[in-house]
């Protein structure tokens, strides 16, 4: 059944959702895209695309979706159709769940790679997941209240607080039968919905030196051990980096006495001029 709004419309309203290689907003890609255009006159326009991401869809990714890469390695990449896209979603507002965090960004993302201009500027963003968390408080005293039918009075006092997280959990499991059993089972669902990643697993996948994959920057992709003897400066430029994380130049400096052939300069000294 075609949505009807109960306010009235100056322009198209676009409603869009994304599936994806994943949660990073740089880096990941559409893999579906869909549309639900509602124009003032009442014509209503309802599209869905796959498109080939052009990089492998992990295998948590398509638990999430169901979209493998067989099932888009027919597809059109994403450039192929941004400019029509750009032309159907012109003059019009956007519109969907959770856009503002997550589904523009990558469209961005995507829309850059691509070199199609396409820009925010003068059009309204309606995010029915900004409505939803500010007019149903999503915090642990809304919890307390669904779970477990009790007023959370010590809101924000940290022994209040973790005794009632406890008794939500506690609740959750009982009012939600399809969740996991087990410890390791509930680590694995709240890690499909929002992965924790340490900085150093930001920066590297693998489990040891030899195995250290760049997951970011210019070398993603590319084992440590590979860029150590092949562009060292990079790595030299890793040290002398304020912010970095004391693990991650740990990795950094014994990758370079490893596989570089060289000593690791001192902390402080310049950085590359194309930097990051």
């Amino acid at each position: 059944m075609d949505p009807a709004l109960p306010i009235s419309l100056a322009r198209p309203m676009a409603f869009l959702d994304l599936e994806t290689t994943g949660l990073n907003r740089s880096e990941d890609r559409v893999v579906e895209l869909a549309l639900l255009i509602l124009y003032p006159d009442g014509r209503v326009v309802d599209k869905v695309r796959r498109f080939n991401p052009e990089k492998p869809i992990p295998p948590e990714a398509s638990a999430v979706h169901g979209i493998s890469d067989a099932d888009v390695a027919g597809e059109a990449p994403f450039r192929s159709r941004a400019r029509s896209l750009a032309g159907l979603l012109e003059g019009c507002d956007l519109a969907g769940f959770n856009i503002r965090g997550f589904d523009l960004h990558i469209l961005l993302e995507e829309f850059r790679r691509a070199a199609v201009p396409f820009d925010l500027k003068d059009r309204r963003l309606i995010d029915a997941q900004v409505i939803f968390h500010r007019e149903e408080p999503r915090d642990l005293a809304a919890a307390a209240r669904f779970y477990v039918h009790d007023e959370h009075d010590g809101a924000h006092s940290a022994r209040a607080d973790v005794h009632m997280t406890a008794r939500v959990l506690a609740a959750q499991l009982a009012h939600y039968p399809d969740l996991p059993d087990d410890i390791a089972g509930l680590h694995a669902y709240c890690d499909q919905v929002r992965p924790f990643l340490t900085e150093f697993q930001r920066w590297f996948s693998g489990s040891d030196l030899e195995s250290y994959v760049f997951a970011r920057g210019k070398h993603r992709g590319t084992r440590l051990a590979e860029v150590a003897a092949t562009s060292p400066d990079y790595l030299d430029w890793m040290l002398t980096a304020s912010d970095m994380p004391d693990d991650v130049l740990d990795a950094v400096r014994e990758a370079l006495e490893r596989f570089s052939g060289r000593e690791p300069p001192e902390p402080g000294g310049e950085s590359p001029e194309w930097g990051f």
